[in-house]
């Protein structure tokens, strides 16, 4: 009975779900969040037409992104347990229909980007080309591809400055490099957690190749400079983009919250703090973005 009930209840919502997981809809609304963060750092007058085409533009471009490594990795994504139930290893759904929805994205996203301004656009595609063509290809060969991954996981931040601006200057540049460096910490907390699944798959990941001590210091550095970019901007070096010393003390607080638990995964090697260490570099990019924007309006 509860058989018949589960084929009559799964059809209804399947479909939307296996889109959500194929665009990776959480995934892509936080990029849109680091791009409305930059724009809005940029302005001084909030225009809601640049800003609903930034979002929607934004989220299509990673949803397009996602689309592609999924079909690219749809056999690789059947060793792991964290993919296996993704919508093409189940077969739910087609290559066809996953290209249709990866190029009616990036068509309609860089679009979108376009109307914006031709930088906008052109960074948007820049990043579908070297997360699809590049990064992905790159996992199953070097752990270097994080280094390659992280270009286009850097962009969001950046995009949305030159979406306010139409110039990639040093304002631009410093948003890039604070996501570039935050994406090491970030990643190599969540292929530590992975590490005997990505095995599986023929990705090796971290660093150093292993969970080691020596992994971690590589953490550990970029998560300095990680925090060295992001305060920057007090010193007034860095164009329009300045902010004051008592933010760049809030955000040198966040970022020690960061680095600690760097050092306690460098004592224990575990992965639990592997987790907490993940989850703190999530909740610094967005309350730096959040202090980074409140600085902005007190001025």
């Amino acid at each position: 009975m509860s058989n018949t009930n589960n084929s009559l209840v799964l059809p209804k919502n399947t479909f939307l779900s296996d889109f959500k997981q194929l665009t990776k809809v959480g995934l892509s609304l936080s990029v849109v969040f680091s791009a409305i963060a930059g724009y809005l750092l940029a302005v001084d007058t909030i225009n809601y037409y640049t800003v609903t085409l930034l979002a929607i533009g934004g989220y299509l471009m990673v949803g397009a992104s996602n689309a592609f490594n999924q079909i690219i990795e749809k056999d690789i994504d059947k060793l792991m347990k964290r993919t296996q139930n993704r919508p093409l290893p189940t077969g739910r759904y087609t290559i066809t229909t996953s290209m249709t929805i990866a190029v009616s994205f990036t068509i309609l996203g860089l679009g979108i980007l376009y109307i914006i301004n031709e930088k906008t656009a052109l960074f948007g595609a820049i990043s579908i080309f070297l997360y699809t063509c590049a990064y992905t290809p790159l996992k199953g060969i070097t752990p270097l591809a994080v280094f390659v991954g992280a270009i286009p996981g850097a962009i969001p931040f950046m995009l949305g400055w030159v979406a306010a601006t139409n110039n990639f200057g040093i304002e631009a540049g410093v948003l890039f490099m604070i996501q570039f460096f935050w994406q090491f910490p970030h990643f190599w907390a969540i292929g530590w957690l992975g590490h005997d699944e990505y095995l599986k798959a023929g990705y090796n990941l971290l660093p150093m190749g292993k969970r080691d001590k020596k992994a971690v210091i590589q953490i550990l550095i970029y998560t300095v400079m990680l925090i060295l970019v992001s305060i920057l901007p007090t010193f007034k070096k860095t164009g329009a983009f300045y902010i004051y010393p008592a933010t760049a003390f809030l955000i040198f607080c966040s970022g020690t919250i960061l680095f600690y638990y760097g050092v306690l995964l460098y004592k224990n090697l575990s992965k639990e703090t592997a987790k907490k260490l993940m989850l703190a570099s999530v909740f610094y990019i967005t309350a730096i973005q959040i202090i980074y924007i409140i600085d902005k309006f007190l001025h």
